[in-house]
């Protein structure tokens, strides 16, 4: 019970630490990691052993990919492209960027699509001369929704196929539906929060507007090599299951090979100025910090009190799971927070001992972890990323800022999930 508490006090004050902004984030995500070490909570091994190099070798080859990418010009090739569709205005532009990044996080993964999707909404908001920050708030929200949808959207997915043997239609069909619903809705929200807020001049616009978007790809060589790769890419994305080999092993692959095409003179040069190493750092002081919290049972402890709570009745049990996932989702990583809940959620299916009764349980903590991630800035892997570039480039977020807009988003969505898990399977 001691080492409980010390490791709640440790992740309370990084947390305040993060939101305060009082020092930078990577910093108090590694000083809280080294702290559990120091204080005997966890032992160095077991910390490092809680990294989850998967997730971190991958946004590192996805880092190199989009790095390899963003030389050819494709990305200000689609930035001026989206902004000339909506002719330069910026609510348009939002809604546009909002409903391209759902649809492909479905399919990409939310941190690809961010990483991918992010810097053009740079570009655009550059030109304009307005800030990018309200745009990279709504598509961490849109990233985070469309890979809801999913098996391969987002990373808590993954896991809960890998327990139940759901495949990829079972996810789509019963997961796609909310999250057409939610985009719907949130659509409107964007329309309501930002209607009226965002003005450019109309030389601006007419500035972009007069873009020749046909000289903006600068290597076409590469760039079909680049797509090719990326193709090939996302294809073993999808057939992960039937070749056996881990994203991280996916990503680095085509990330190397890109960078061996592009230029291989310019390792250094793409490894210092291209790999967001704080956010790299900070998952890696994040996912200390949380095995804190399931070493010291205090993640098991909240959902064995569930399990008490509901004394197993699958209607009570869907809903409590759905807001415990997505309010626990929203201020601790919900991949570790998933990988806790697994076992609980087995158990649970013992006890009620009825499988069909499990379905919407399990339905209930994937909308619940990947929806209720939107709500701070450290909520989803995809958040982090995001913000990250936004840093990197000049645009500060704060944790207040994202969580204003964020919780809003996250509060909808979650409601949404609670009137579809109750008239769909009850």
């Amino acid at each position: 019970m001691a080492l409980m508490l010390l490791a709640l006090l440790i992740f309370g004050v990084t947390y305040l630490l993060i939101i305060t902004e009082w020092i930078n984030k990577m910093l108090a995500a590694m000083l809280g990691g080294f702290a559990i070490i120091l204080t005997g909570i966890v032992t160095q091994d077991i910390a490092f052993r809680a990294i989850d190099w998967n997730v971190i070798f991958f946004l590192i080859g996805m880092m190199l990919v989009i790095s390899v990418m963003r030389q050819t010009g494709v990305f200000m090739y689609l930035a001026i492209k989206i902004a000339k569709k909506a002719k330069g205005r910026p609510l348009p532009i939002m809604i546009l960027m909002y409903l391209l990044t759902t649809f492909i996080s479905a399919f990409m993964g939310s941190v690809t699509t961010i990483m991918i999707l992010v810097p053009i909404v740079l570009l655009v908001a550059s030109e304009l001369k307005i800030t990018p920050v309200p745009f990279i708030t709504t598509m961490i929200i849109a990233s985070n929704a469309g890979g809801a949808a999913t098996m391969i959207g987002d990373p808590p997915n993954i896991l809960i196929g890998s327990a139940t043997d759901y495949n990829f239609l079972d996810f789509i069909y019963n997961l796609t539906p909310p999250v057409l619903i939610i985009t719907l809705t949130s659509v409107g929200l964007i329309w309501l929060l930002y209607r009226g807020k965002m003005r450019v001049s109309n030389e601006n616009r007419a500035r972009l507007m007069g873009y020749n978007d046909k000289n903006l790809i600068k290597n076409k060589a590469l760039l079909k090599i680049s797509l090719i790769v990326l193709g090939l890419m996302l294809a073993a994305f999808m057939l992960q299951g039937v070749i056996k080999i881990e994203t991280a092993t996916i990503a680095m692959t085509a990330g190397l090979f890109l960078l061996i095409v592009s230029d291989r003179h310019k390792v250094e040069h793409t490894l210092a100025n291209d790999i967001d190493w704080a956010t790299i750092f900070f998952f890696m002081g994040l996912f200390m910090i949380v095995e804190s919290l399931v070493e010291t049972g205090f993640i098991n402890h909240i959902a064995t009190g569930v399990m008490d709570l509901t004394h197993g009745e699958p209607k009570t049990t869907s809903m409590v799971i759905l807001w415990l996932s997505g309010i626990f989702s929203a201020v601790i990583d919900n991949v570790p927070f998933v990988a806790a809940m697994i076992p609980v959620l087995e158990r649970l299916g013992v006890l009620i001992n009825n499988p069909d009764a499990m379905h919407p349980i399990w339905w209930s903590m994937a909308l619940g972890a990947c929806l209720g991630g939107n709500g701070t800035m450290i909520g989803a892997s995809a958040n982090i990323v995001a913000i990250g570039i936004a840093n990197r480039n000049g645009f500060h977020v704060s944790f207040k800022e994202y969580t204003k807009i964020g919780a809003l988003f996250a509060l909808n969505a979650i409601v949404v999930s609670t009137f579809y898990i109750l008239i769909r399977y009850y």
